[in-house]
């Protein structure tokens, strides 16, 4: 079994290399990483470290320029050459520590996709803006009433799924609302879907937290759009 884990990196010099460390501490004996790092621009000493890190990863590529989350995902899928696809985002909000649970169930269950969920039972949750969770239950329960799902938290940052559900190819969002075009894809295609509990240390807009109220509205047209294309 082979994850290839995807890390999308735009100006995290304070702790892209504190995730990367903690990911190659949560090794598991007959399960392979595959670590590709994307780094979209950066205009910090992100890709410095990077270049000076190499042992920490697998693969790196460099963007250009700034093109997004989405793009730089796309990106990573089309060198990707695991069994399961995972996302880790590197700002440490999200400990990959937790990747054992992800691997166990993969196991055990032959699953297609599990989702990370902050709102059943973990270790710890930071206190967040209300705003931000209201809108994260909102999307969840859009989604489940479209997709005949039973999921407390479809946009935490760890969505795992079988590689071959999903041709990068064929995904057509380059923004936020991309993790909603997986995931209703994976959902459609897929049919052993589970959640594992996380812990959450959420970030404020003032330490770099880049979600904004907007991408509320294009999550929930992605659902929709994903609900109504049967191809």
């Amino acid at each position: 079994m082979k994850f290839s884990v995807l890390i999308p990196v735009f100006n995290e010099e304070k702790t892209v290399i504190e995730v990367l460390k903690r990911l190659n501490s949560t090794k598991v004996d007959e399960v392979d990483y595959e670590v590709i790092v994307i780094n979209d621009g950066s205009t910090d000493k992100t890709k410095e470290l990077l270049e000076q890190n190499k042992n920490l990863f697998s693969k790196l590529i460099n963007n250009e320029r700034n093109s997004g989350k989405g793009f730089s995902v796309k990106e990573g899928l089309k060198v990707a050459s695991g069994d399961y696809i995972i996302f880790q985002d590197a700002d440490l909000e999200y400990d990959p520590i937790e990747f054992k649970k992800f691997i166990k169930v993969c196991r055990q269950f032959d699953a297609d996709l599990i989702l990370g969920s902050r709102f059943i039972y973990s270790e710890y949750t930071r206190s967040h803006n209300i705003l931000n969770k209201i809108g994260n239950h909102i999307l969840t329960f859009i989604f489940n009433i479209f997709y005949n799902t039973t999921f407390t938290d479809i946009y935490s940052c760890y969505l795992c799924y079988k590689k071959i559900l999903i041709d990068p190819n064929n995904l057509k969002s380059n923004g936020f609302d991309q993790h909603a075009e997986i995931l209703c894809k994976a959902v459609k295609k897929g049919k052993k879907f589970y959640e594992v509990p996380i812990s959450y240390n959420g970030r404020t807009h003032e330490e770099g937290k880049k979600i904004k109220f907007y991408h509320f509205f294009s999550v929930v047209f992605r659902i929709i759009i994903q609900r109504l294309d049967f191809s």
